[in-house]
């Protein structure tokens, strides 16, 4: 698995050496790290997943709810440009998606991606779709309002992943309401795969659709 370019690689690199550093942290007595300073990312398993995903999908609207620094935008945004696709990413914080799109730029890959700051679901509601792949990444509680603002939004054959469904231990009651929630949409066909933290890999798809 490679990315298009070195300037994506060196980016790459460097998300790679803060979530090492964060974790060393997370590990010696007495360092204290807040919450919203961390990466808090996807981790490279899941998102070479997405990223292959893409290129074997080509979507063309990308929607990423929770940009956070940008671990995973860069993915997203790689895999995007490769396919001719635009990725459109919501966060709340600010200041988190300031340095993700320094670092989006610093890889090339700004003509890909739309940052969008300020509440998901209210943005979400007030885009007009429709969306062919979802990458749900947002604070837990906000998993199903999030479902309930995308779903009408959804393209036919479109694809909602959501992260941390096994892990941590601490967001499992609410994945499993997520999950059940998406479970209960009758065209829905859902599955939780055990890459990274856990993702349920959601296809909106109904009877006598023979394209899949």
């Amino acid at each position: 698995m490679n990315f298009s370019s070195p300037a994506v690689a060196e980016v790459f690199a460097l998300y790679e050496r803060r979530r090492a550093d964060e974790q060393a942290r997370a590990a010696t007595p007495g360092m204290d790290q807040k919450r919203d300073e961390l990466l808090l990312s996807v981790g490279p398993e899941a998102a070479w997943f997405l990223h292959s995903l893409i290129l074997a999908r080509r979507p063309a609207r990308i929607l990423e709810l929770g940009t956070s620094y940008g671990y995973s935008t860069l993915f997203l945004a790689d895999a995007a440009a490769q396919v001719g696709g635009r990725v459109i990413t919501m966060e709340l914080a600010d200041y988190k998606q300031a340095e993700a799109t320094r670092l989006i730029a610093q890889a090339g890959l700004s003509a890909s991606v739309d940052f969008r700051p300020g509440d998901a679901v209210e943005m979400v509601r007030a885009d007009t779709g429709p969306f062919d792949l979802v990458l749900l990444d947002i604070w837990k509680d906000l998993y199903l309002p999030c479902l309930e603002a995308v779903y009408p939004k959804l393209a036919d054959e479109g694809i909602i992943a959501a992260d941390n469904m096994i892990d941590p231990p601490g967001v499992r009651d609410e994945a499993r309401r997520y999950r059940t929630a998406v479970a209960a949409l009758p065209d829905m066909q859902t599955a939780l795969l055990p890459v990274g933290q856990g993702i349920e890999l959601s296809v909106r798809w109904s009877a006598g659709n023979t394209k899949l």
